[in-house]
């Protein structure tokens, strides 16, 4: 989620229930609604451990694929670097067929499935790159024994390119299911109109304030906060962008004219194919 929406969001709910708790101590009693405080504090501790512990699963759950994500597309990107390595003990037009077409599925990552994945639209969409790829590998008839281990290998290392790409792909529809969602709002809720009864019209008004907006403060920054582990290619701080296979093009780009490969790249920038 971008800062400063953040910021916004988290200064508005703030402000609301500031509010509402010094409209509510203007007709509240002294000593607050609750006769006995130690155990009404005991109740709210109660209700402050279940949401914090819930939510402290949660987290867990949502870093964990966020970090799933991470660690996919920079494996993803290091697979691609070493399949360009390999694709060059193939004879000169498969090898060079074979490095442009790996280029382009670069390309179509950075430039085209990060943005899905940040709208949510990418779905079980194939990166067509791939596709091409494979296509060209049954062309290939190893002949001599570094081409019978480039083709072996260029195989395993499909299968982890392909394995990592579902591992980044993966953060992209979120892990937490709508029902716990609506269990944290829940909770949340209790609290704040629990919070309310601790209205006290003999306690000063800035220091009410305080107590309300310290809770709902806190329960709303780690609300956002799971938010944007559960969408880990926001557009905001700390989403995750494609450097590792940018860093990827780059060292591709800086290679091959010391390889001496005369290879056509058939995308543009993008990504995008274009006419032979």
């Amino acid at each position: 989620m971008n800062l400063v929406w953040a910021v916004l969001i988290t200064a508005a709910v703030v402000a609301i229930s500031v509010t509402a708790m010094l409209v509510v101590r203007r007709s509240a009693p002294e000593g607050s609604y609750f006769a006995d405080g130690d155990r009404a504090a005991g109740v709210f501790g109660v209700l402050a451990t279940a949401f914090s512990v819930l939510l402290g699963f949660i987290v867990f759950l949502a870093f964990t694929s966020y970090d799933q994500s991470r660690t996919g597309a920079e494996t993803e990107a290091l697979t691609v670097v070493q399949q360009v390595e390999t694709a060059q003990f193939f004879h000169g037009k498969v090898a060079a067929e074979l490095t442009g077409e790996l280029v382009c599925y670069g390309r179509s990552v950075v430039n085209d499935e990060w943005v899905r994945m940040r709208a949510g639209t990418l779905g079980d969409r194939l990166n067509p790159w791939g596709v091409d790829l494979f296509r060209t590998l049954l062309t290939v008839e190893p002949k001599t024994a570094s081409e019978q281990s480039a083709y072996d290998k260029w195989l395993e290392q499909t299968s982890t390119r392909e394995e990592a790409r579902q591992d980044r792909v993966h953060g992209a529809a979120g892990v937490i299911p709508t029902s716990l969602w609506i269990v944290l709002f829940f909770i949340a809720a209790v609290i704040f109109v629990y919070t309310l009864f601790f209205a006290d019209r003999g306690e000063r008004a800035i220091v009410q304030g305080l107590l309300m907006g310290s809770v709902v403060s806190v329960i709303v920054t780690l609300l956002l906060l799971l938010q944007a582990l559960n969408n880990p290619f926001h557009g905001g701080v700390g989403g995750l962008e494609p450097v590792a296979m940018n860093r990827t093009l780059g060292l591709i780009d800086q290679v091959l004219p010391r390889l001496d490969a005369k290879v056509r790249v058939p995308c543009n920038a993008e990504g995008v194919r274009t006419k032979a």
